[in-house]
């Protein structure tokens, strides 16, 4: 019962993201050409951002055949995907300030019974949104998925900013 309740749950989350896709304005497609998805989206003045995971600890390893991944647990690993989402919002002309929603997939932490560490989320979270320095707050889901694209990843975050409009 709870987990129908989380897939609805990231159910209506998604789809209110591609219903703010539908809105009226030119589409931007941006990021490298050898990526088979974009980095980030603009549709009129809102901005859609891939998943962004923390950069690795430490490189792969082909010929022991060991993948990249990360040493951090997931307070660590949550502050260096926030600088990396604020480093692509600089990139066309946002901030964090300018995230209206927020989804964090959590994976299972080996030293929390493989639960999610939603109090290590949380204090990075906080560490930048709702701050004097920054007071604005997204909306925002948080779940926990079976595993992340990287073994050893503890959190990815997906984003949506608008591009603020002086106020009339």
């Amino acid at each position: 019962m709870r987990r129908n309740r989380v897939l609805a749950a990231l159910s209506m989350v998604l789809a209110g993201t591609i219903a703010g896709v539908a809105q009226s304005g030119p589409v931007q497609r941006i990021g490298s050409p050898q990526s088979i998805i974009s980095s980030v989206v603009w549709v009129g003045d809102t901005a859609y951002l891939s998943g962004t995971m923390a950069p690795v600890d430490y490189p792969a390893d082909k010929a022991r055949g060991t993948p990249a991944g990360y040493n951090g647990d997931t307070k660590a690993q949550s502050i260096a995907a926030i600088r990396e989402i604020e480093k692509q919002l600089k990139g066309v002309g946002l901030g964090l300030g300018d995230i209206v929603q927020m989804q964090a997939f959590l994976s299972g932490d080996p030293a929390k019974g493989d639960r999610m560490d939603l109090d290590g989320w949380n204090a990075a979270y906080r560490m930048f949104f709702g701050t004097p320095e920054q007071p604005n707050k997204p909306v925002r889901a948080t779940v926990q998925v079976a595993q992340l694209v990287i073994p050893t990843g503890r959190i990815e975050l997906m984003v949506v900013a608008a591009r603020p409009h002086p106020a009339k």
